[in-house]
């Protein structure tokens, strides 16, 4: 999957986040929360937005188990192209290669 897919999805996540119903934002955002975190434990402190491509294009079967922890009774807030996709695109402001909304490419 090319960088510029991956963000496209993310950016729709995050789209699809900011439409969701006011009534539903806490708890959303507490899955995104913790999607980030599992993220943070994955990939660690410093990665590259081609690591967190590889990472969203190797599966991500294992987001669902978090967002059914964090929501058991609201299968509505496991929505993969809410929670996931927004998660990965809140993830993405923190890798060493992307900064001011774009990827950085260093001239090796």
């Amino acid at each position: 999957m090319s960088f510029e897919s991956a963000i496209y999805q993310w950016q729709q996540g995050e789209r699809r986040l900011k439409a969701s119903p006011a009534e539903r934002a806490s708890l959303l955002e507490r899955v995104i929360d913790a999607l980030v975190a599992e993220l943070r434990r994955r990939l660690g402190g410093r990665f590259s937005t081609e690591e967190l491509v590889n990472l969203y294009d190797g599966g991500t079967s294992w987001c669902l188990q978090v967002a059914m922890k964090q929501a058991p009774e609201d299968p509505w807030a496991w929505e993969a192209g809410v929670v996931v996709d927004a998660a990965f695109a809140r993830y993405l402001r923190e890798a060493a290669d992307y900064a001011g909304g774009r990827r950085t490419l260093s001239e090796a």
